[in-house]
């Protein structure tokens, strides 16, 4: 294998003993009914060895087997506590042996299952140097699959379930294609590093990344610098493009899970997956809650084992008979009905634009044929909270004259100027209002409640379009060549919406916001998407109406009957 045309830079772990690691050792324990090896040594093709945690039956009878693959540390169980009202996860529905974003071993143990955590490699007391969602953390799992097949207490199918970072790695390990894997159920996982995590439209990530990459360093060894590569890597080039798998070659079964509200990290590249894999058995659910509370809801998981009932025991549950897709239809926070669907996206679906009216703040169902200018500060005003809605920015609204259903990508096409720099940082939310004018929260990222319908980026120089895969509805920035801006010359710029499903009744109002800086700001714990270093300098212009055909494309979905009240109680 020839070496990559470029360097990783590493760092030296956290000292794992720093988070109550217990160290290395083998042992074996009956524990609650199971048998718990701990610390097993599963070699890799290198010699590497990466340690497990194997939680199987107290029979000794042979069983299939689903991995959790996770850097977190597999002896760290999920902490719901940390997190805002316990992320609504309730206590009964999760044992001290759940790892965080994994599978409860003590739920499916009992139920005929072995379940496996793993320190992937460089992490904890796994040896080498950790690298991150890349192809070599494929391999690392197609050698961990095959191994985990061959032992005598493992009927020799296999699995890979859990969320966000146990979720991506399953689509890297698919690729590979491993003989034993039979099904994979990635709930709410991005698929593109780069364009979901790294860089939104080009605007590099900086508020959640280094949280992130404090909780994935705690090794014995190096791990990978990703804010060091970000610096390093600013363009999508063959860095970021080992982080992107080969999804036409994930040809098991899947059980795919993605989230509106989780805009800024798995949605967009959870959906993209789905529509690329090659799995010729496939499903997709769409919800708009909190991702924790949903994986471990009584509800979802009897849905993930009647998926791994069916693919790894063989046996005759109702997933052949699901519908390829179910997705929520949002009215508010945590109110919304499910609804059946063929395909996704919905092939029904009439793209309509409203016209960006600068005159009048208003979307219009015609072209305007007056130009004007929307002009605000090119910083925004990181001093206001996101309920205030009055900072330094342009805000569109456009009232619906009769119920309308918005479900899928959105695109903002704007002629956009800036006064005093050669560049410009957009950030761009869809809002939802009510008949009197209140505003209308969402479900947002894993545990928040006030979320936007949707959002969107774009840094201006990074506005080239990869015209062989955008969409009228879905353009796709190719992030290779920065094109500076020209003083006094507007251009035009497509920002991809990332999607959503939002129902508007009559009278009620969708609203445009465009500003410099992030639309919804939190205090530094909360784990969410943030831009605080922009470019941006002087002020920015959007030019609407006669020559300048500034507008929101929206998806507009007729309705269907057979639409429910939403699970889990609400």
């Amino acid at each position: 294998m020839a070496d990559p045309p470029f360097e990783i830079v590493f760092r030296n772990g956290v000292p794992p003993v720093r988070h109550k690691y217990p160290g290395l050792g083998y042992r074996l324990s009956r524990e609650s009914g199971m048998l718990v090896e701990h610390d097993v040594a599963v070699p890799m093709r290198d010699g590497v060895k990466l340690y497990a945690d194997v939680h199987r039956p107290e029979s000794g009878k042979s069983v299939p087997a689903i991995i959790a693959w996770s850097p977190y540390g597999k002896h760290r169980p999920f902490q719901y506590e940390y997190f805002h009202e316990n992320a609504s996860v309730h206590k009964e529905w999760i044992s001290p042996y759940t790892l965080f974003e994994g599978p409860d071993p003590l739920y499916w143990v009992p139920r005929g299952y072995a379940i496996i955590h793993v320190d992937v490699r460089g992490t904890w007391g796994s040896e080498g140097d950790a690298t991150y969602w890349c192809h070599d953390e494929g391999r690392d799992g197609y050698d961990l699959i095959e191994w985990v097949a061959a032992q005598d207490w493992c009927a020799g199918k296999v699995g890979m379930a859990g969320v966000s970072y146990l979720a991506i790695a399953q689509w890297q390990v698919a690729a590979t294609r491993p003989p034993h894997l039979a099904a994979i159920n990635p709930w709410e996982g991005l698929s593109d590093m780069y364009r979901e995590f790294a860089f939104h439209g080009g605007i590099p990530e900086t508020g959640f990344s280094p949280i992130w990459q404090k909780s994935i360093s705690y090794s014995m060894n190096r791990v990978e610098d990703v804010e060091a590569m970000m610096k390093a890597h600013p363009l999508f080039d063959a860095y970021w493009a080992t982080k992107v798998a080969d999804l036409a070659k994930i040809e098991v079964p899947a059980f795919v899970v993605a989230s509106w509200s989780d805009q800024g990290l798995h949605l967009r590249g959870t959906l993209e997956a789905y529509k690329r894999i090659a799995s010729k058995q496939k499903w997709l659910f769409i919800h708009g809650r909190k991702k924790w509370e949903t994986f471990h809801h009584p509800e979802s998981v009897e849905k993930q084992r009647a998926f791994f009932d069916r693919f790894l025991r063989g046996e005759k549950t109702a997933v052949l008979a699901w519908p390829k897709v179910q997705l929520e239809v949002r009215d508010g926070y945590y109110a919304g009905t499910f609804r059946d669907e063929s395909e996704w996206p919905l092939a029904r679906t009439r793209y309509r634009k409203l016209y960006l009216d600068a005159r009048s703040s208003t979307l219009r169902n015609e072209p305007v044929k007056t130009a004007s200018r929307a002009i605000y500060d090119a910083p925004g005003d990181e001093s206001r909270c996101p309920a205030a809605y009055h900072a330094e920015r342009a805000e569109f609204d456009h009232v619906f004259a009769e119920p309308t259903e918005l479900t899928g990508h959105m695109k903002l096409r704007l002629w956009v100027e800036a006064i005093g720099a050669d560049d410009m940082d957009l950030f761009v939310a869809i809002q939802k209002f009510d008949r009197k004018g209140a505003y209308v929260p969402f479900c947002a990222f894993n545990c928040l409640e006030d979320g936007p319908v949707a959002l969107g980026w774009l840094r201006a120089s990074h506005r080239e379009l990869d015209k062989r895969r955008s969409t009228p509805q879905q353009p796709w920035l190719r992030h290779q060549r920065q094109r500076k801006l020209k003083k006094g010359v507007p251009v035009p710029v497509e920002i991809e919406i990332w999607p959503s499903g939002t129902r508007f009744a009559k009278g009620e109002k969708l609203r445009v916001v465009v500003q410099g800086s992030d639309i919804y700001k939190y205090a530094r714990w909360i784990v969410r998407a943030g831009h605080p270093k922009t470019i941006n300098a002087g002020t920015h212009v959007i030019h609407t109406g006669g020559k300048y055909d500034s507008h929101l494309l929206v998806p507009v979905v007729p309705t269907k009957r057979g639409g429910k009240r939403s699970p889990h109680g609400s």
